[in-house]
C-alpha cells in the first residue's frame, strides 16, 4: 500500500527549525519502536537529536530521525550511530557541514535539502570507510572489519581509509582509490574491508544490508521533493511500504502497545493538522532501462572464428552510426538515434557485461582468450575515462591499461599514454551503457585485441 504523507511546515515552524539548527540540533525522532537509546536515555517520539549524540538500537529497535533539512537517518536493530556534526546554513551552503558515523549495524541515510546543496561538505563514516554523496538515499551495513553500501537513489563515492582519506576528514574522499555506485545497478554493492584501499564492486545481492537486517514495511523510500519545486514550507516525503501491505505491521514490539507517547506500533508521528494522507494514489513503476544501443562484433575472421555476419548485417542496415575499429578484427557502433544524455558532472564506475578477445604471440597465430579484472571509470566533469583489464588464456596473460577523452557525442578515444588503442561509445539515456574495442601497441612479443560491453 502506498502512503504518501505531505508535511507542511508553517513559516514560523521553519524559523524554529533554523534556530534549532544553529543551536546544534540535528533533527527529531519521528518514529521509534523497541529498545532504542538516544544519548544514553530511552528514545521517545519528538525527542531532539543534538550534534554529538549517539543513537543505539537493541535487537527489536528501529528509529527514524528526521533531520532539520528534511532528510532522514534510520537505524535498524542492533545498530549504533553518532551525529558527529549537523550544521546547516540554507542561505550560505558552503557553511553547511554534516558528518554521520555508523559504528556498527545497518543504517539508511536520505539526504536532506541542505546536504544536496553542500555535498562537498557531507561525510558518512564507518569504522573502515568514508562515504560521500551525489544527492542520495543509501543503505550501509558495517562491523569493525567490513562495510557494504547499496544505493536506493542518486549515487555515492566510497573510499577505504588510507593516505589522505582518514576518519577525521570531512567531505567525500575522491581520487584513484575511490569508487562510485549509482542507483539502478541492480544487485551491485560496494564493499570495503579493513586495510583495503580500493572498494570492491560486487554483484552479490545476498550481501546487501537488507539481507542482514530487513527494513520495516513502513520505512521511508526517501523521495524528498526538491526545494525548487515546492514552497520552502512544504516537503513531500513518500512513506511507501515497499514490501506490500502484508508487511506494514512487521517489526512491531512484542508488547503490542499503541501509544502516541512512545511511538511503539504507531508509525511516523506528525501533528495531525500537518498530515495529508493519500492512500489511493497509484504506485508509479520505475522507468524501464534504456534498450541496448552499442553493438560490436568481428568484421574479419580471427583465431579460427569466422566473421560475425549477423552483427555485420546490423551494422550495414543504416540504423547505426559510423563504425569504429581499433586496428584489429573487431568493430563497434552505436545506434544513430541514441538516447544519450551525458551528465555534466560526477563520475561513474562501470561493470563488464560482455567481452571477446584474442592473444597473439609473435610469429604465431592468434588464439581465443578471455577477459578478467576489468574496470572502466568515467569522469563526466573532465570528459575523460580510464580502463584496464587482463586478457588471458590457460598459457598466457597480458594486463593492459588505457585512458583517453570523451567526445562531445559520447565517443571514447584513447590518448598517447595508453598501451592500447581504444575506440568506443557511451550510450543510454543516462550514459549507463558503454562499449569499446581495443588492440595493444608497443609490445612486439605479444598482442591482445578484443571488444567489451559495460554498464553502471
Amino acid at each position: 500500500m502506498l502512503r504518501q504523507i505531505l508535511v507542511s511546515l508553517s513559516v514560523g515552524a521553519g524559523l524554529l527549525w533554523s534556530a534549532a539548527a544553529t543551536a546544534g540540533e540535528a533533527g527529531k525522532v519521528v518514529f521509534v519502536t523497541g529498545q532504542v537509546q538516544l544519548a544514553k536515555k530511552a528514545a521517545v517520539l519528538d525527542a531532539a537529536v543534538q550534534e554529538g549524540d549517539e543513537v543505539a538500537t537493541g535487537a527489536d529497535g528501529y528509529v527514524y530521525i528526521k533531520t532539520v533539512d528534511a532528510g532522514f537517518l534510520i537505524l535498524r536493530p542492533n545498530s549504533k550511530a553518532r551525529i558527529a556534526a549537523y550544521q546547516v546554513d540554507q542561505q550560505h551552503p558552503g557553511n553547511t557541514h554534516v558528518k554521520l558515523e555508523l559504528l556498527g549495524g545497518v543504517a539508511r541515510s536520505i539526504s536532506g535539502t541542505a546536504v544536496k546543496k553542500a555535498r562537498q561538505n557531507f561525510r558518512f563514516n564507518t569504522p573502515v570507510a568514508a562515504i560521500g554523496v551525489r544527492g542520495t538515499d543509501f543503505i550501509v551495513y558495517t562491523d569493525q572489519e567490513t562495510s557494504r553500501v547499496v544505493v536506493v537513489s542518486g549515487g555515492v563515492v566510497v573510499s577505504g581509509f588510507s593516505g589522505g582519506c582518514g576518519p577525521e576528514g570531512s567531505g567525500p574522499c575522491e581520487g584513484n582509490t575511490s569508487r562510485e555506485l549509482f542507483a539502478g545497478q541492480s544487485g551491485l554493492l560496494l564493499q570495503v574491508q579493513r586495510g583495503q584501499n580500493i572498494p570492491q564492486l560486487l554483484h552479490n545481492p545476498s550481501l546487501a544490508p537488507d539481507q542482514s537486517v530487513p527494513p520495516r514495511g513502513d520505512e521511508p523510500v526517501g523521495k524528498v521533493t526538491p526545494a525548487s519545486s515546492l514552497p520552502v514550507a512544504v516537503q513531500d516525503v513518500n512513506l511507501d511500504a515497499q514490501k506490500g501491505a502484508g508487511l506494514l505491521n512487521a517489526g512491531k514490539s512484542a508488547s503490542g502497545n499503541n501509544t502516541a507517547q512512545t511511538g511503539t506500533d504507531s508509525g511516523t508521528k506528525v501533528p495531525p493538522a500537518e498530515i495529508v494522507v493519500d492512500p489511493g494514489k497509484p504506485v508509479v513503476p520505475p522507468a524501464p532501462p534504456s534498450p541496448p544501443e552499442i553493438l560490436w562484433g568481428r568484421w574479419q575472421a580471427v583465431a579460427d572464428i569466422p566473421q560475425d555476419t549477423a552483427v555485420l548485417a546490423k551494422l550495414r542496415d543504416g540504423t547505426f552510426e559510423n563504425t569504429y575499429t581499433a586496428g584489429g578484427a573487431y568493430v563497434i557502433a552505436r545506434l544513430k538515434n541514441s538516447q544519450l544524455v551525458m551528465p555534466k558532472e560526477g563520475s561513474a564506475s562501470f561493470v563488464l557485461t560482455g567481452s571477446a578477445a584474442t592473444l597473439q604471440l609473435a610469429g604465431q597465430d592468434p588464439v581465443a582468450a578471455a577477459i578478467k579484472d576489468a574496470h572502466l571509470d568515467v569522469n563526466f566533469s573532465g570528459r575523460s575515462f580510464s580502463t584496464g583489464l587482463t586478457v588471458y588464456t590457460p598459457d598466457t596473460s597480458m594486463a593492459v591499461a588505457g585512458q583517453g577523452s570523451i567526445t562531445s557525442q559520447g565517443g571514447l578515444v584513447s590518448d598517447l599514454g595508453s598501451n592500447m588503442t581504444i575506440r568506443g561509445y557511451l550510450g543510454g539515456s543516462q550514459a549507463e551503457q558503454a562499449g569499446y574495442v581495443f588492440k595493444t601497441i608497443n609490445n612486439p612479443k605479444l598482442t591482445a585485441e578484443g571488444a567489451t560491453s559495460w554498464k553502471h
